[in-house]
């Protein structure tokens, strides 16, 4: 068992500059969730999106994994739950979260595990990172939407193969399939994290914000409908602007352009 209290097995940091750091701490069960911790994960994803001095969070496990899966000794206590509370549900809070997430993935994300990392908007991924789903093999019927992201991002035919097989993944192959966006030494996987999220905090903030939901509730969308979609907020967007606004948007713009122009010179 692990003999960290209960209070420190979700970890929450705030730095100054804007980025957050989300850690699942219970390292000597490999990261498995208890019913507490998915109720205490889902917490801290909501009160963060409601924090307005974050605006990118890091999600990462301590120790050699992300996050092993559910703690299988509360299996009934889990799953026999209200599957329906979003509010102790860290997947839902994950996806209503309007700050980017980063999953920070190393080691095994099995099963739970995995499909938080699915809820992430940018894995990156250490070298000996493994994605495995084990709902075919244990009996376990997916709700945290395994079953339909996964097949999305990399087709259905290698979904299946994944989820059916019950094999691992490795991060090698979860990025050629474009699963994850980095893969790193295990040493340098929070500073490519962190380099990430410093690179989305340069940006402006409202816009990441918009720009994320506009991308995520598109991918729910066919094609066409996407595009209206986006034509929408768009036009909402802008006649929301005030004079002022548009002003200083041509001032950034313009002020942009002079200081590539003088780097060239």
């Amino acid at each position: 068992m692990d003999n960290s209290s209960p209070e420190n097995l979700i970890v929450v940091k705030k730095d100054v500059d804007g980025i957050a750091y989300v850690t699942i701490n219970r390292p000597k069960s490999l990261n498995s969730l208890t019913k507490p911790m998915m109720t205490d994960l889902a917490r801290a994803f909501k009160s963060l999106d409601a924090d307005e001095s974050v605006g990118v969070i890091i999600l990462s496990g301590s120790g050699r994994s992300f996050c092993s899966g559910v703690d299988l000794t509360s299996a009934e206590d889990v799953f026999k739950g209200d599957v329906k509370d979003v509010e102790a549900d860290p997947v839902a809070q994950m996806e209503r979260c309007r700050k980017p997430i980063i999953g920070a993935i190393s080691g095994f994300a099995i099963t739970a595990g995995f499909e938080i990392s699915l809820a992430c908007d940018i894995l990156v991924a250490s070298k000996d990172a493994k994605f495995i789903d084990t709902h075919a093999r244990f009996g376990i019927f997916p709700s945290w939407g395994l079953s339909q992201k996964l097949s999305r991002i990399i087709g259905a035919n290698k979904a299946r193969e994944v989820s059916l097989t019950a094999s691992p993944l490795t991060a090698e192959k979860a990025e050629k399939w474009g699963l994850v966006n980095h893969v790193v030494e295990g040493s340098e996987l929070l500073k490519k994290a962190r380099e990430v999220a410093e690179a989305i905090m340069k940006n402006n903030r409202d816009l990441v914000l918009r720009y994320k939901a506009v991308i995520n509730d598109g991918c729910k969308l066919d094609l066409h409908h996407a595009l209206l979609l986006e034509k929408e907020r768009a036009h909402e967007y802008y006649n929301g602007m005030t004079k002022e606004q548009f002003k200083k948007m041509q001032e950034f713009i313009a002020g942009r352009s002079s200081k590539k122009s003088a780097s060239k010179l």
